[in-house]
């Protein structure tokens, strides 16, 4: 049964541009390249949530996640490099429903 990951992060508006690029090419090739990752959408914020952006991604089980995300799998993963650019974050999780 695949399980799907919701990550949010809010930014600092105005490190905006640094943070796509950093984003882009650090957090998001670090998820496509983990074992089990089947499928990962990368989000940029709407005008309800101009500083929130949000990277969806589909594991194909449990196992793989945590093999990813390490035993704490239930919290944000941010690579040191990018901490300075999150104000707030959050991780959820979620069962296929078939």
């Amino acid at each position: 049964m695949s399980i799907t990951r919701v990550f949010t992060v809010q930014i600092h508006a105005d490190l905006r541009a640094e943070f796509e690029t950093r984003f882009s090419s650090l957090s998001k090739s670090m998820v496509e390249r983990a074992s089990g990752c089947i499928h990962l959408a990368v989000l940029r914020p709407s005008k309800w949530a101009p500083n929130e952006y949000a990277m969806i991604s589909e594991w194909e089980s449990e196992a793989d996640l945590v093999a990813f995300a390490g035993d704490n799998w239930s919290e944000s993963v941010i690579p040191i490099e990018m901490e300075k650019y999150a104000t707030s974050h959050s991780v959820s999780h979620y069962y296929s429903w078939e």
